[in-house]
């Protein structure tokens, strides 16, 4: 388990993620500093040491701390202090290739109508594959990372702002403009075969066929009656031998 640091110590973590450099941990703050706590959290999870780090924990440096380097407007955070944080202007030496990551379940959609922001201003993209994929599983265990070519791109109208070392923001990414997997193979649909009749059975007039049902009757009346004859015979051979038993004289009376 993590060792939980004091409040002071925490503070000054989270003033650097926010004030200084967001883009290293994959977090683009918005115009006003803000980052969605939920996000915020889910970024700190992901570096050892602060993965213990919850809601609550901030708000007690906002009570103990006299002067916190933080503040909670909603379900927004932000650090207080700024004036380090790059300003999303429009890139200027862009890569060739830029890397994003969309659900799996949007994937198919991607592909026909484009990259659109999912619950953000601008697609984050990065020039990195490895922040890509990070900031992807934070919306799906499992992401589509798709490649996006910057010159065809461009030339279709596309602009790109920096945000960060290494993130880069769109508004939105044409089909045509990127790559990704080709989609998995959709089974077929399951079909039940028409059934087949059964040939149905020469019968030779003036016969009949005996159904499961009466069979079954005639096998147990056959044995019942089976039953029934072994019971009286049975009965007529005790019967046979206590008369023989009677007729019999003793032989003490001879």
């Amino acid at each position: 388990m993590a060792k939980r640091r004091p409040p002071e110590q925490l503070a000054k973590i989270i003033s650097y993620i926010l004030g200084r450099n967001p883009a290293e941990f994959g977090l683009v703050p918005d115009s006003d500093g803000f980052v969605k706590i939920k996000e915020f959290l889910k970024a700190l999870s992901e570096e050892e040491g602060l993965k213990y780090v919850r809601t609550s924990n901030i708000n007690e440096i906002l009570i103990t701390l006299p002067n916190p380097p933080v503040e909670i407007r909603g379900n927004y955070i932000r650090a207080n202090h700024r004036l380090a944080m790059p300003a999303n202007i429009p890139a200027q030496n862009l890569p060739k290739l830029l890397y994003t990551c969309v659900r799996r379940k949007a994937y198919p959609s991607v592909l026909e109508n484009g990259i659109r922001p999912m619950g953000f201003s601008h697609v984050i993209l990065s020039s990195e594959p490895e922040m890509a994929e990070r900031i992807g599983r934070r919306r799906d265990p499992m992401p589509v990372q798709l490649v996006v070519q910057t010159e065809i791109s461009s030339d279709k109208g596309i602009t790109f702002y920096e945000a960060g070392e290494t993130l880069y923001l769109a508004e939105s990414i044409q089909p045509g403009c990127f790559t990704g997997p080709p989609l998995p193979k959709q089974k077929e649909p399951f079909t039940k075969r028409d059934a087949v009749d059964e040939p149905a059975l020469d019968r030779i007039p003036g016969s009949f066929m005996l159904g499961l049902k009466e069979k079954n009757a005639h096998d147990k009346t056959s044995q019942h009656k089976k039953k029934q004859k072994a019971t009286v015979w049975n009965k007529e051979s005790k019967k046979t031998k206590k008369q023989k038993r009677k007729r019999e004289r003793p032989p003490w009376r001879q």
